[in-house]
């Protein structure tokens, strides 16, 4: 299945799959509750997935699925390649990482290996152990001195404070997002000091610069909810 926002790039995977015999496309998405729920009705072995979505984006998609131990594979694809993504994205239940311009050829061989058992991540393919020793030395590597200095590697957002994050992105103050998730002003405050010091910023303003370049939150998405 392949989820994506932009018609005529769902079309164009939808052609690259197209000539090959072994792969067979069940239906499209443009939302992340959209994906969620064809996820449960269809069954498909494996979903294509862009991170940057409206709504839930592809991150939560992924979580929510691993969190519900489904045996889909999620391959995800981002137009922001860097070191902290690939790790949010691979911790989030992620079966591949792919930048958007990768090219078709190459996607075809992602999907194949991925349906196969196996893991890629920036051209390379590792078992689940190999999988896991890559993204403790990236963690390692993506820490800052701050974070290491406290014994600490890279933790991804949760599923609330991803939640909570979007609210952020949109100006929400911590006694508004604790009034519309139902949750205590108290706890607004711990899930926002555990975000600022998983993305290793100093303030709201600079954790919703990182979710808005990363796509997991998009500008249009939130003048709509202002």
């Amino acid at each position: 299945m392949i989820v994506d926002d932009h018609p005529v790039f769902r079309q164009g995977l939808r052609n690259i799959f197209a000539t090959e015999d072994d792969i067979e496309v069940l239906a499209e998405a443009s939302t992340g509750e959209e994906a969620l729920q064809l996820v449960h009705e269809l069954h498909p072995d494996m979903l294509l997935l862009d991170i940057n979505l409206p709504g839930i984006n592809g991150l939560q998609v992924a979580s929510r699925l691993k969190a519900e131990q489904t045996d889909i594979a999620v391959v995800l694809l981002t137009a922001y390649d860097d070191l902290e993504q690939v790790l949010h994205a691979m911790r989030s239940g992620g079966a591949a990482y792919c930048p958007k311009d990768i090219e078709p050829e190459k996607l075809v061989e992602v999907v194949r290996s991925v349906m196969h058992g196996n893991f890629v991540v920036a051209g390379r393919t590792f078992t689940g152990a190999e999988l896991r020793q890559w993204l403790d030395t990236g963690a390692e590597t993506a820490a800052s001195p701050s974070v290491m200095d406290l014994g600490e590697r890279f933790v991804p957002l949760s599923a609330r404070e991803m939640e909570i994050l979007q609210f952020v992105t949109r100006g929400k103050s911590n006694k508004e997002i604790a009034q519309t998730l139902g949750i205590s002003h108290q706890t607004v405050k711990n899930h926002m000091t555990s975000i600022l010091k998983k993305l290793d910023v100093r303030d709201r303003t600079q954790a919703a610069v990182y979710a808005l370049q990363r796509g997991w939150v998009r500008a249009q998405d939130n003048k709509q909810a202002k």
